[in-house]
């Protein structure tokens, strides 16, 4: 007699061994971004901006550096916000109290959240 699977559980393995997990990275378009962003917001209190990868931020399974955006301001010597990927938004850390302040759909919102310097425009997703 055949043995019958359910549909179910047929579902589960094929998902289970193909599964790809989705993550942002910072892309050229968005280095662009941050450098206009940057400069318009010069006069807003903005001071630096960092593309950097980490050790010490790794992606959800623990095992590749991210890369992410360290961000200072003209008040304090250190980076105030950090911002990197995870799955497919973008985390926004408050890096001098340790503290998230927010998960965003785009790049671009999450740093008109710290400074809204630039109007946000509809980006159409390739």
């Amino acid at each position: 007699m055949a043995q019958v699977t359910s549909l179910l559980e047929l579902s589960h393995r094929s998902v289970s061994s193909n599964v790809v997990l989705l993550r942002q990275g910072l892309l050229p378009r968005h280095r662009e971004y941050l450098s206009r962003w940057l400069d318009a917001g010069l006069r807003m209190g903005l001071f630096d901006a960092e593309v950097t990868t980490s050790e010490r931020v790794v992606d959800m399974d623990g095992n590749a550096p991210v890369d992410h955006v360290l961000v200072w301001v003209r008040e304090n010597p250190d980076p105030a916000y950090m911002l990197r990927p995870q799955g497919m938004r973008w985390i926004l850390i408050d890096q001098l109290r340790n503290h998230e302040l927010g998960s965003y759909a785009s790049f671009e919102l999450a740093l008109h959240t710290i400074r809204p310097v630039l109007p946000l425009a509809e980006i159409a997703v390739a």
